[in-house]
């Protein structure tokens, strides 16, 4: 097959997927977004591919090129409507929590009375988080109704309209850690824990990798939760309180890697592209 693959950065997971896709005898075309024009009258070509990897670090960038290569008949993962779906919380939460999935209770308030009522309803300490963002930026801890108050200040002073929409979560205490699951076309290949002395577990804020062991029932928690949003390549956050509840988190469509692969020894980028050939070619 001819793959695609369409970033804006190279970095290492990108380098593994092209080395898996050149590896199995697969043709590989580069897209490299900052240097792209679409004309969107018809005259445009596609990529002339079997099927692309979004690997955008840039929200936008690609929500906009997939749009365009769906449009043009080239089927892209994640598809347009997963990457626009994980990339809001609000949404996810939503979706998570109407198929009967287990997330910390959440509520949406449009004002900052809004959120002190929401707070109060569901029990300090809460966390706020905006309903766009990833690596853990933006996200804060209210201890008490003053740290909301602050937050709030900060929030309704930002020029950014989804800073108005104020995402308030359960908080929940984890055991020092939560997990980061990677689901492949309905199944869970491997997983890891992101292991920290800090609230906020992300490695980018320098949480530390671990393999982890999925139970039976978390790695039912993940499938579902791919298939919910979508189904593809995604990143899915499990949030475990100290009593063994597990909740989903987040969910990531243009999911990082490098740290698993590193502590695991997987071989995730060539699981990906394995699966996702072998899905597409029907």
């Amino acid at each position: 097959m001819i793959i695609g693959l369409v970033y804006d950065l190279l970095r290492h997971e990108e380098r593994m997927l092209i080395e898996a896709i050149r590896s199995r005898g697969h043709g590989l075309k580069l897209v490299f977004v900052p240097e792209k024009i679409d004309f969107l009258d018809n005259s445009g070509a596609g990529e002339n591919v079997d099927f692309a990897f979004q690997r955008c670090v840039s929200f936008y960038r690609a929500l906009a090129t997939t749009a365009i290569l769906e449009s043009r008949g080239t089927p892209v993962v994640n598809k347009y409507e997963t990457i626009r779906d994980s990339g809001d919380k609000l949404v996810t939460t939503a979706k998570i929590v109407s198929r009967g999935l287990k997330a910390p209770r959440t509520a949406i308030a449009y004002s900052r009375e809004g959120a002190l009522i929401a707070a109060r309803e569901l029990g300090y300490p809460v966390v706020v988080k905006p309903i766009q963002g990833s690596w853990g930026r933006m996200i804060a801890r209210a201890e008490s109704e003053e740290d909301l108050l602050d937050i709030m200040d900060f929030r309704e002073s930002m020029a950014s309209p989804h800073f108005k929409i104020h995402y308030i979560q359960q908080y929940i205490d984890k055991p020092g850690r939560d997990i980061r699951a990677f689901y492949v076309w309905g199944e869970v290949p491997t997983a890891i824990y992101r292991i920290s002395n800090r609230w906020k577990t992300n490695t980018a804020l320098g949480g530390k990798a671990a393999p982890a062991r999925l139970t039976e029932e978390q790695v039912d928690l993940v499938i579902r939760a791919g298939e919910v949003m979508g189904g593809g390549v995604l990143g899915i956050d499990l949030l475990e309180t100290r009593d063994g509840e597990t909740f989903v988190g987040e969910v990531n469509a243009v999911v990082e890697f490098r740290n698993t692969v590193q502590v695991t020894g997987y071989d995730l980028a060539g699981k990906i592209v394995e699966e996702t050939v072998r899905v597409l070619r029907g």
